[in-house]
């Protein structure tokens, strides 16, 4: 098994290359680096340990995507989690846990080996795993990132936040909401997730 090795020099190549795997997303040709990558860098910890989900954020995205996949069916939709790069602009990308597509949009491009340019119909994200440092707050990063998707075509962009406990929802042209995870949100036509019966359902 790989451990951190924190006598480790790399060569500038080798961090080149290291920079590059923790890249988390890319605005306007700046990179946004995974939480913590300083400490990949020194040989502290692993790439894995930075680009990891917690227990609560992988049910969470697990529960969230079955419900949907449940209550929306394959026939329209195509659901998909991970950290999906969606390339909106030349030299930038961001980085989406998991986004529904109408399946007529995607599946022209469902076997080419490149990035990926459609906008999802809907976009997914619980917390973040970027490195903020050059930003004030994550509500800062989490509106700038929100807006991208929009303008980029993204109908509606749903963060879920499990330190605060929060959701917000937002779609171009509408006021934004935030609300307790403990009321149920609508993610699609009519289709709504209620956070805290998922999580009652294991407590």
């Amino acid at each position: 098994m790989l451990k951190a090795d924190k006598r480790r020099k790399l060569s500038e190549e080798d961090k080149n290359s290291l920079l590059k795997l923790l890249t988390y997303e890319k605005v306007k040709g700046k990179p946004i680096y995974y939480k913590n990558y300083q400490k990949v860098l020194k040989g502290e910890l692993l790439p894995e340990a930075v680009r990891a989900r917690t227990i609560l954020q992988a049910y969470l995205l697990t529960q969230v995507m079955f419900s949907l996949s449940k209550a929306l069916g394959m026939e329209r939709y195509y659901i998909l989690p991970g950290e999906i790069r969606f390339h909106f602009r030349r030299g930038s990308w961001r980085s989406i846990d998991l986004a529904v597509f109408e399946k007529e949009k995607l599946e022209p491009f469902l076997l080419q080996e490149k990035p990926l340019s459609v906008a999802p119909k809907v976009a997914v994200q619980i917390d973040t795993k970027a490195d903020l440092s050059r930003y004030k707050s994550v509500e800062e990063y989490a509106h700038e990132k929100t807006k991208d998707l929009l303008d980029a075509g993204v109908e509606r962009v749903v963060w879920i936040f499990t330190r605060t406990k929060k959701v917000m929802i937002a779609e171009a042209g509408k006021e934004w909401k935030v609300q307790s995870w403990e009321k149920a949100f609508e993610v699609l036509e009519g289709i709504k997730v209620n956070l805290k019966d998922l999580i009652e359902e294991v407590s």
